[in-house]
């Protein structure tokens, strides 16, 4: 059963954040962990090993995350088939070791040491809550693991052992509330922040608050509202929105996540809710969400992410292939209504990078593997080719808002020129800002966002 957890309650669950400086790879804070572990062996297969590279798939299979996370894992197993028709990594064929954490946050960090200890993985692909994340990063660190963590976060985490090739709030979130205070997104001035209660919304919802600060915005006109994993009934919330937003031009902001997604967005639509009156960004919510629900009384409302099925590149129309002949050739649910989202590629570049380092090391050994992945680039279904940034361990990803369309896909209304570097460390919150000594905000042109809107 998923039982809510406080904020404070998921900040204890043990882990143990990193400070670094963009100028140096990622270092832990002291007691500082060693790079590899005294005690256990690495769980990397020998160098001259001819048996298969085992990879581990830890994504939430049951439960509530299951409507998000089942797609990240059938995309992982199709990227892994494409890489075995290849020939595999170093000659060797990869196998994938999948398990299911069902969205129990404890039994995720469980899963995680049987596939690092017990099953030998070299490297994990998964996690999609914050609180998922937080549970296994402190087994990751102890054990001398590699995770890719494929969706977007709320940042002041920055690890060793982590690649996280999800947006960063500077790649997501900001860009987002910018876009929705400029003339073209409708000149907003109240702000509903309305989210899941746990760490990856309350973060990114403080990071907001100071930001809308610095911009001017009062705490009147900030309304921050939170619901456990799984709640089905917005009807209060909603009223409570209509109510705030009387007067003055209001959006929300959602970081509502999982399948609670579905009994909000029917609320909107049932108390006549519409993006031209009160438009809705959401950051958890894609066309894998938007798969489960009549998309019509939404049109309008808005999504940020880093990428869009929609996206007309050579280069995407060829991973939406290979994905719609994945999910034929498996039989998988949903059939030909099956799409592809941000997270899932997210994914797939993730996977196809560590390929790239475990070939360029000659070697799964993790350290080594570790180092090589640091620098990697890869051509992306965007069109863009994604470098993974070797200083803080995060992709530089482009930045696409879209808006729901009647089909359930996404018209891209505003992007970026091309990737932007992550900030792993929020320079809108006083401690976080001390710990990066020369960050250089991406839109540290003053006004240039917001004059790129008009």
């Amino acid at each position: 059963m998923i039982r809510r957890h406080s904020f404070v309650g998921l900040l204890l669950l043990g882990t143990t954040l990193f400070a670094a400086c963009p100028n140096e790879e990622p270092k832990p804070a002291a007691p500082a962990a060693p790079a590899a572990p005294a005690a256990p062996a690495p769980a990397a297969a020998p160098a001259d090993d001819k048996g298969p590279i085992k990879v581990g798939i830890l994504h939430s299979l049951s439960g509530t995350m299951a409507i998000s996370e089942t797609s990240l894992k059938d995309v992982a197993l199709m990227t892994i088939d494409e890489i075995n028709e290849k020939g595999g990594v170093l000659g060797r064929k990869l196998e994938a070791v999948v398990v299911d954490p069902a969205s129990n946050w404890p039994l995720f960090a469980e899963k995680a040491r049987d596939l690092i200890q017990n099953q030998k993985v070299s490297v994990v692909f998964g996690c999609w809550t914050s609180v998922s994340r937080k549970s296994v990063l402190p087994v990751f660190e102890e054990l001398n693991g590699l995770l890719f963590y494929p969706v977007q976060y709320e940042g002041e985490e920055s690890s060793f052992n982590v690649f996280y090739t999800g947006a960063a709030p500077n790649q997501q979130a900001i860009p987002a509330v910018e876009y929705l205070m400029s003339k073209k997104g409708g000149n907003a001035k109240r702000w509903v922040l309305l989210g899941t209660d746990y760490v990856y919304p309350r973060t990114t919802n403080k990071i907001l608050r100071y930001f809308l600060h610095s911009k001017g915005v009062a705490d009147d006109d900030i309304l921050e509202k939170y619901t456990p994993f799984g709640h089905s009934d917005y009807q209060t919330i909603v009223a409570d929105v209509k109510k705030f937003a009387a007067g003055k031009r209001t959006a929300v902001v959602s970081t509502i996540n999982g399948d609670s997604n579905v009994p909000f967005y029917k609320e909107l639509a049932n108390q006549g809710l519409k993006a031209t009156d009160i438009p809705v960004v959401a950051f958890s919510v894609g066309e894998e969400e938007l798969r489960g629900i009549d998309t019509k009384p939404l049109v309008g409302h808005l999504a940020a992410w880093n990428y869009f099925m929609s996206i007309d590149t050579p280069e995407n129309k060829a991973f939406i292939a290979k994905w719609m002949a994945y999910v034929k050739k498996n039989n998988l649910p949903g059939g030909d209504k099956r799409v592809t989202n941000d997270p899932m590629e997210a994914t797939y570049i993730g996977i196809h990078m560590w390929a790239q380092a475990v070939e360029q090391a000659h070697t799964t050994n993790i350290d080594a593997v570790r180092q090589a992945i640091g620098g990697q680039t890869f051509k992306a279904p965007t069109g863009f080719t994604i470098p993974i940034d070797a200083k803080n361990h995060h992709l530089h990803k482009p930045v696409f808002i879209g808006e729901i369309k009647g089909d359930g896909q996404f018209h891209v209304v505003w992007k970026t020129d091309g990737p932007i570097r992550a900030q792993a460390w929020s320079p809108f919150i006083p401690d976080s800002a001390k710990k990066v000594a020369d960050w250089t905000y991406p839109w540290a042109c003053g006004n240039c966002m917001e004059a790129k809107f008009k």
